[in-house]
């Protein structure tokens, strides 16, 4: 498989180009990336980015909300969008064919959406339904509950939905005034894989972007100091308990990153992990058990999941932090280091058989990082990781017991992180 033909493109006002060309397919996937997320909203408006991105489909001044669900539809294309806390993107996937209909479509909802009040207040009520179908799903709630109680008072621990209360405040003007501010040429990047010529796709993308200002916006993102030691428990008559543990991680930048892949992979990330052997193949107390590490700009976040029966939630606990401090004190085997490293480089690898994964790799890494990471580099880079290195980041990131604790569910007793760390 043909690995890094990738072709990047600034233009004068700093948008930024990147297409990776993908022999063998008839495909193409293309999104814009928007450097706006909802750790850029202030608490007036908490949700505001994702608002945008619903509002986005809703109409132009050329086409209808049904013109552009069906744009595509009718060639069997993909049009969708996702905002996170760091950034917002609009994506296209189609046969090679169609590539510039899906650019047209993409820019037209980029420059020309009219954002009316009637799209508005309907689709401020369509997120509400959102909000509150989230809500009834416990095990997705827990992960959005762990990370405010583990950064109370900054942006990244707010939901990227926002709230009932601040959507109901959400004005049309609000919503152009954050899209000047925020959706500006320096921080959108345009990324495109799949069967495509690089100067046909460059010269085609950089006519429609060449229109924006060169105006540039910089964030004073501040990180959170740390993560809270606190325990939360949001009481619901469900069957199940949720539990997320975790404490901080590592940013985007740190060189320790394909080091914490391991750990991760090593304590929670498959079925051949040590969580999961542990406690649902050995004991059967879960169904569902993992652990993940999430990078941000400026921090991180490393944490356990498990949902288990409400007689059974501390000792599913006390199991998670026992096999934290086994790695902790002993470090992992040579065995358990090897399969990791097979493991990350046979996801890393099977995900670029899709040019969505492809094309995502590209934006998320130009807008985040600012290059992308040759593939190449990656694989050296996960070869290189030593069992030393792991156990010194297993030390760094759990020896000082500094712990959130956050369970969804029918508690009897109150929980105390420190009895199950004695």
């Amino acid at each position: 498989m043909q690995m890094d033909d990738t072709v990047r493109n600034q233009l004068k006002n700093g948008v930024r180009i990147i297409s990776e060309k993908v022999p063998g397919v008839r495909s193409v996937s293309m999104g814009i990336w928007a450097g706006a997320g909802s750790r850029h909203e202030n608490a007036e408006r908490a949700g505001i980015s994702h608002f945008i991105e619903h509002l986005m489909f809703k109409g132009t001044k050329k086409r209808s909300a049904t013109d552009i669900a069906e744009a595509l539809d009718s060639v069997g294309g993909q049009l969708n969008a996702f905002t996170t806390k760091e950034y917002t993107c609009y994506y296209t996937k189609t046969l090679d064919e169609h590539f510039e209909l899906g650019l047209d479509v993409l820019a037209d909802m980029f420059f020309n959406s009219t954002f009316t009040e009637k799209a508005i207040n309907k689709e401020r009520g369509v997120i509400e339904e959102e909000i509150k179908m989230y809500e009834d799903t416990p095990d997705e709630l827990i992960h959005d509950f762990f990370v405010q109680t583990a950064w109370p008072e900054h942006p990244l621990g707010k939901p990227i939905l926002g709230t009932v209360e601040s959507l109901s405040k959400m004005q049309r003007e609000d919503l152009l005034s954050y899209l000047k501010e925020k959706y500006v040429a320096n921080r959108i990047v345009v990324a495109v894989a799949g069967n495509i010529e690089h100067q046909n796709v460059q010269e085609k993308i950089a006519r429609v972007f060449e229109q924006m200002a060169p105006h540039e916006a910089e964030d004073l993102l501040v990180p959170p100091e740390n993560t809270c030691a606190e325990v939360t428990n949001l009481t619901r008559d469900t069957g199940q308990v949720q539990i997320c543990l975790g404490t901080g991680g590592l940013s985007q930048h740190d060189e320790r990153l394909y080091t914490v892949y391991i750990l991760n992979n090593v304590l929670g990330g498959g079925l051949s992990s040590r969580l999961v052997q542990s406690i649902r193949e050995e004991r059967g107390l879960a169904y569902s058990v993992f652990s993940y590490h999430t990078a941000f700009c400026d921090t991180g976040l490393f944490t356990f999941y498990a949902g288990t029966s409400p007689t059974k939630y501390d000792e599913v606990i006390h199991l998670l932090l026992k096999e934290v401090q086994d790695v902790l004190h002993k470090g992992i085997t040579e065995k358990e280091l090897t399969r990791a490293k097979e493991q990350i480089k046979g996801n890393l690898f099977l995900g670029l058989e899709s040019v969505s994964s492809r094309m995502t790799r590209l934006g998320r890494n130009e807008l985040c990082l600012q290059r992308v990471i040759p593939l190449a580099e990656i694989v050296e880079r996960i070869s290189a990781v030593t069992l030393e290195n792991v156990k010194t980041l297993a030390h760094d990131l759990f020896a000082n017991n500094h712990y959130t604790l956050s369970t969804i569910g029918p508690l009897k007793k109150p929980l105390n992180i420190q009895s199950f760390l004695s």
